[in-house]
């Protein structure tokens, strides 16, 4: 039997300017409350964090000094949308072209995961290289063109995460 199907979310934005300048002050002042409404929210299930002890610390990792990296798992899509788009979250959201780059090709993706499952970064990466290389699929997608927990319940790598 299947377990429940949870929905991870990895995206990633250009940093303007270095995270401690003064051109991203409002952003950085924005991450403790933003992050803390996250954490918070219905549907929430757990989200990568640089430090348990400082709410504003960015995501350290190997693909660059200006890539800010947000890596969440939510028990449904609704559930993410609503925290997107429907949250005090979506005001720092209309504000993201003074704090980042446009970015020409997908900056976001989402896939199913069984419940319990906690991706890696590696993961995360590798899906949103795979939605670039190959467009949507219940492998790689975007709340545009999203697929339901069921079309991806069969894949292998739901069912490599489940073993």
């Amino acid at each position: 039997m299947l377990s429940d199907m949870h929905l991870a979310e990895l995206n990633i934005a250009h940093l303007r300017a270095p995270i401690d300048s003064p051109e991203l002050a409002e952003f950085v002042a924005e991450l403790e409350p933003i992050n803390t409404l996250a954490d918070e929210y219905p549907g929430f299930v757990w989200r990568m964090k640089e430090s348990d002890e400082d709410p504003t610390a960015t995501l350290t990792h190997k693909y660059g000094d200006h890539l800010l990296i947000n890596f969440s798992v939510w028990e449904s899509l609704e559930s993410l949308w609503n925290y997107a788009y429907r949250s005090a979250h979506l005001g720092v959201l209309r504000r993201r072209r003074e704090w980042f780059l446009r970015m020409a090709e997908p900056y976001m993706v989402m896939w199913w995961i069984p419940e319990g499952h906690i991706p890696s970064l590696a993961e995360g990466m590798e899906r949103l290289e795979r939605l670039k290389a190959v467009g949507p699929s219940p492998e790689a997608f975007t709340f545009k063109d999203s697929y339901d927990s069921s079309e991806a319940a069969h894949l292998p790598a739901a069912a490599e995460a489940t073993k």
